[in-house]
């Protein structure tokens, strides 16, 4: 695989801003680097989406948002309520976490309805499933990857970057050997480099959840 240009590597990736004290100033910040850089899309919490739907309006990052997040363990139908009510305001996708306590109950039941729901409720935009790879073992991830793929998730992600670990290239080929090529890979958490970028990509990732974009992107303004 060749190395991708600056501008192709900026089109990898979810420029992303998930603290709970961040303010519009930091999102309208925020929003302006996405911009500048020509990423992907634009990641943040549920009450800061509307701002930036408006923000990126006409421009080529498009709003994203979470859901369920960082723990995974609110109700179902919370987070299908959550997630729908995200769409209807402009997210283009959502990246939902897994329910990580019923996954370890061996819940494979519960664990697909409440992604097959979050899935519905999303209708066309898709839904990336965030397993919190380091609260996991191999098997684990294997089992959570089947199963969001068989409740219909267009992504697996590695992390919600607020745990105890974030991507490994280990974890992306094994996310990536489990679903296959027609599902998204999503590697976030600890990314800070483009080489750690570019680990990531030739892993299987193809898409990478990152706040420190502009270093990513050797970025100097």
């Amino acid at each position: 695989m060749h190395s991708p240009t600056t501008a192709q590597l900026a089109t990898y990736l979810d420029h992303t801003q998930l603290s709970p004290v961040a303010t519009s100033a930091d999102i309208e910040a925020l929003c302006a680097e996405a911009i500048r850089l020509g990423v992907k899309a634009v990641c943040v919490n549920p009450h800061r989406l509307p701002l930036v739907v408006q923000l990126l309006r006409g421009q080529i990052p498009v709003p994203i948002t979470v859901c369920g997040f960082p723990l995974g363990a609110s109700t179902t139908s919370a987070k299908a309520y959550e997630a729908g009510l995200a769409v209807e305001q402009g997210a283009v996708e959502v990246d939902m976490v897994l329910n990580i306590g019923a996954l370890k109950d061996g819940d494979t039941d519960g664990v697909r309805l409440d992604i097959s729901e979050v899935v519905r409720a999303c209708g066309a935009a898709p839904v990336k499933v965030i397993l919190e790879t380091c609260l996991l073992t191999d098997a684990e991830k294997e089992l959570a990857c089947r199963l969001a793929v068989e409740a219909g998730a267009s992504f697996v992600k590695t992390s919600t970057g607020f745990s105890t670990g974030g991507a490994t290239e280990a974890d992306i080929r094994l996310m990536r050997r489990v679903v296959g090529p027609q599902i998204g890979v999503k590697a976030s958490g600890g990314i800070r480099t483009r080489a750690d970028a570019l680990r990531m990509i030739a892993a299987g990732a193809n898409r990478i959840g990152a706040s420190a974009s502009r270093q990513i992107l050797g970025d100097n303004q």
